[in-house]
């Protein structure tokens, strides 16, 4: 399996709710890490135990996925179900073909400043 195909083949796992199907994508040792909360999960057996207790997996609709190789970046909008879209980023770094490390960072979204309107564009 090739990068992009990996990186879509764990987007479709987590929309579907399917933690073990996670396993095909991830290396048992992967890492993740959350600088943002300052965590890091380490192997499968805490990877599925996280994603079992999350109180609703989000949905995840991609806006870009860009990548070579062995590094990969999703950009995309998570809803967890409760009217508030995160914005997120994930770095993907592969090993033969699955996830050996996930970076993640989310933000939520905020009101641009007026006094920049004249210069920007809004999306």
């Amino acid at each position: 399996m090739g990068g992009r195909e990996t990186v879509e083949a764990l987007i479709a796992t987590l929309n579907a709710g399917d933690v073990d199907g996670m396993d095909a994508v991830f290396h048992e040792d992967a890492v993740m890490e959350w600088p943002q909360s300052g965590e890091r999960v380490v192997g499968g057996d805490n990877r599925r135990a996280v994603y079992r207790s999350f109180p609703k997996l989000p949905s995840i609709t991609p806006r870009r996925i860009l990548g070579e190789g062995e590094l990969w970046v999703v950009e995309a909008t998570l809803d967890y179900g409760d009217e508030v879209e995160y914005q997120a980023v994930f770095i993907f770094e592969l090993r033969d073909g699955r996830i050996a490390k996930e970076t993640a960072y989310w933000s939520l979204p905020f009101e641009a400043p007026e006094w920049r309107e004249e210069w920007v564009e809004r999306m």
